[in-house]
C-alpha cells in the first residue's frame, strides 16, 4: 500500500524563487529525517509565495500509512513558521 499526503503551502513575504528554495529546502529534509517519508517539490515551481510538496509512505498496513502521515500534516502545521498549508489531500493506493 502506497499513501502520499500532498501539501500546498503558502510562503508569505516570499519575494524570489531562490527565497522559496531557502524555505523549502530545510522543511524537506527535516520531514524526510523525522518521518522517514519521501518528500519533494510536485508543482507551482514558478511561482514565489506558493507551493505544492508531496510525501510518500510505502507500508502494507494502511492504518499505520494514514496516521504517519496524518502526523507529518500537523507537524507541519506547528512547527514550520515559515508557511501556512493551503490545502492537503491523503491519498491511499
Amino acid at each position: 500500500m502506497i499513501g502520499i499526503l500532498t501539501l500546498h503551502l503558502h510562503l508569505p513575504g516570499c519575494s524570489s524563487l531562490k527565497e522559496k528554495r531557502g524555505r523549502l529546502k530545510p522543511l524537506i529534509h527535516r520531514l524526510h529525517r523525522e518521518f522517514n517519508v519521501s518528500v519533494a517539490e510536485m508543482d507551482l515551481h514558478d511561482l514565489w509565495q506558493e507551493a505544492v510538496i508531496a510525501c510518500a509512505l510505502v507500508n502494507r498496513d494502511r492504518a499505520h500509512i494514514q496516521r504517519s502521515l496524518q502526523k507529518v500534516a500537523k507537524w507541519v502545521v506547528s512547527n514550520w513558521p515559515d508557511g501556512d498549508i493551503i490545502d492537503q489531500t491523503l491519498e491511499l493506493i
